[in-house]
């Protein structure tokens, strides 16, 4: 990835110093088509990766996908809601909120469900 430093040298040589992409990429040692990529792209400040920090979740996250997956083998009436495991949580210390909770019983349902999926197409 290039940074927005060279990417003001580049941009200030070719627009304003009139420099072409030929000299640019023989001063700077990179490629013309780098050069040409970076003039063309209306991008000034680089793109990063969303950050992924811990969660107040993360220690109990074993316990509440075990107590998921004993769950999802009971009957649907006989199950517990994701609320009284967030309570159950609670009663074990989690100081999180019930948004978290229920944002972690919605991807450990779709990762069942990838799962059921995947094993269903090896199958045939």
């Amino acid at each position: 990835m290039i940074d927005v430093a060279l990417l003001g040298i580049i941009r200030r040589w070719y627009i304003r110093d009139r420099i072409s992409i030929r000299e640019i990429s023989r001063r700077l040692d990179i490629s013309r088509n780098t050069v040409r990529r970076y003039i063309r792209s209306g991008a000034i400040e680089p793109s990063y990766p969303s950050r992924q920090s811990s969660s107040a979740l993360d220690e109990f996250a074993p316990r509440l996908s075990a107590w998921l997956s004993a769950e999802a083998v009971k009957s649907r009436k006989q199950r517990r809601t994701l609320k009284q495991m967030f309570l159950d949580l609670r009663e074990l210390g989690y100081e999180g909120s019930y948004d978290r909770v229920a944002a972690f019983g919605r991807q450990w349902k779709v990762g069942q469900m990838e799962r059921v999926n995947s094993a269903s197409k090896s199958t045939r």
